[in-house]
């Protein structure tokens, strides 16, 4: 094409692709059902950011656990960049919308907010197939196994035993439980713990990056001697050498599990090259969405390291099962899985200690509960 010529038209439209024709974006502050710990922070709140997207007569949705700041952002920067775009193409806009934020930062917030465009992208593209997601995406599985995810640091022994044990008896094979707020009283509560909920659980550990490498490694001899098969994040996830470390001192069987905070493919290459994880963790709500969570499962592929999603289990039940990967049970997170029952209508029920997308929901199969949301509104 030379220089003044017309410009060839985009060969969506030329197709007769449906556009996307509307965005929508708003927050809620969903309260905790009691105050919460891990090892690095305390909250008593949980804020749910939600987009919604329409094209072809169809409406698509996507979320992301977040600062409200997300929705601003989408509002003002990114939803001028999706109007007008085929509905039939989600990671083409996906890539997209990373290229625009270079200048702004490609990292927390700006991924977050991203993402969840991402997500309501590809659900829309499902419902206008009248395909679940993970059928759309192409499935190598039909369910993925769960492990149950609480145990906060603020929580009394009884509530932790009691919680964890509840999960057993729902026919989980796995649960976590956070560290690292007080690491001297770490080892009695993780003992306990394992004794309550009997030898032929797996149980897993989190530190939020809590922890110096050295004390982690010192910590990692405790989880041994307690059958403790997942230490995730000992240290910060920008620490790969910190993991490293770790991980080569860590006793046999405790496996080092990071990644949740990865925003970009790069994110997770590093990780891996570096060896400094045994299981890569990702988040479709934070590393660009669906189209960032295939991209994490095809660096897990490559580098033959089993994925593990983190939270969010209705959107990672689809995602996990689309990825060829090995895959290590979905976190079936407590405050996300109390939220996305309150407020969406369709959310996964465990069953056997799996999640299983709907074959007969469209998408994600998730409806907005709208006078339940009205109560958590913030902007």
């Amino acid at each position: 094409m030379t220089a003044g010529e017309p410009r060839e038209p985009d060969a969506s439209k030329r197709r007769g692709d449906p556009t996307i024709d509307r965005l929508e974006v708003s927050a809620y502050r969903i309260p905790t059902d009691q105050p919460e710990s891990d090892g690095t922070l305390a909250w008593d709140s949980t804020t749910l950011v939600l987009v919604e997207v329409e094209g072809g007569g169809r409406r698509g949705l996507g979320y992301s656990y977040t600062s409200q700041v997300a929705a601003g952002l989408i509002r003002s920067f990114l939803a001028p960049l999706v109007l007008g775009q085929s509905a039939m193409e989600p990671s083409r806009i996906g890539y997209r919308l990373f290229d625009s934020v270079r200048n702004m930062g490609q990292h927390g917030v700006t991924a977050h907010a991203i993402s969840a465009v991402d997500v309501a992208l590809w659900d829309l593209e499902a419902r206008l197939l009248s395909l679940p997601l993970a059928t759309l995406l192409g499935k190598a599985r039909s369910s993925v196994p769960i492990y149950g995810s609480g145990g906060f640091t603020s929580y009394s022994e009884q509530r932790l035993v009691e919680q964890l044990g509840g999960w057993v008896n729902e026919g989980m094979a796995a649960v976590k439980m956070k560290i690292g707020r007080d690491p001297g009283a770490d080892p009695h509560r993780i003992r306990t713990t394992r004794r309550e909920i009997g030898d032929d659980v797996e149980l897993y550990v989190d530190a939020n990056g809590a922890l110096h490498p050295r004390e982690a490694v010192e910590l990692a001899g405790d989880l041994a001697e307690s059958s403790v098969s997942w230490f995730e994040e000992p240290v910060s996830s920008e620490d790969r050498h910190g993991l490293r470390f770790v991980r080569d001192h860590a006793p046999a069987g405790v496996r080092i599990v990071a990644g949740e905070y990865s925003s970009r493919p790069i994110d997770s290459l590093r990780l891996l090259e570096d060896h400094a994880v045994d299981v890569l963790q990702a988040d479709a709500t934070r590393c660009g969405g669906i189209t960032g969570f295939l991209r994490a499962g095809a660096l897990c592929e490559a580098f033959q390291v089993p994925l593990s999603s983190h939270c969010a289990p209705s959107i990672h039940a689809h995602a996990c099962c689309a990825v060829t990967c090995a895959i290590e049970p979905l976190e079936y997170f407590h405050d996300h899985v109390r939220i996305e029952h309150l407020v969406f209508d369709g959310a996964l029920k465990p069953s056997g200690g799996e999640l299983r997308p709907d074959d007969r929901a469209p998408g994600l199969g998730l409806s907005p509960r709208r006078g339940e949301l009205e109560k958590y509104r913030i902007e």
